[in-house]
């Protein structure tokens, strides 16, 4: 299996189009009430969803940035507000962190080989 896309609501799509336009994504689907954008490097997806009701959504999303800390700050320049900026994780991350216009929690990070072989990997079999 490989993950399609992960689909996030939002309270105003358009606002949200902007945002995540801004941060260098591509929209590949625009509709009235959804839209779709394809990620810079590699071919995964990610949608939004307009909701007219609030939506509490404690996933995390997190995209990959090679050169992290020089992404942040070309973001910054654009005005785009971070929480927390490039810091070392005790998992070997390295992330930033930031929310889209309805509160959709967003990691950026960079971590190398450490992002699938981290020193604590095990290899656990599913059903045969």
């Amino acid at each position: 299996m490989n993950l399609n896309q992960v689909t996030l609501p939002v309270r105003d799509l358009a606002q949200a189009n902007r945002f995540y336009l801004a941060l260098g994504f591509t929209q590949i689907v625009d509709s009235p009430h959804y839209a779709r954008f394809a990620c810079p490097q590699g071919e995964a997806s990610f949608s939004l969803v307009e909701h007219s009701t609030p939506c509490a959504n404690g996933a995390v999303i997190y995209f990959e940035c090679v050169v992290l800390d020089a992404q942040v700050a070309q973001l910054k320049a654009k005005g785009i507000a971070f929480e927390q900026d490039p810091e070392d994780k005790p998992y070997l991350w390295r992330e930033a962190v930031l929310q889209d216009p309805s509160g959709n929690r967003i990691k950026l990070f960079w971590a190398g080989d450490n992002r699938l072989n981290p020193p604590w990997r095990v290899n656990i079999q599913g059903p045969q």
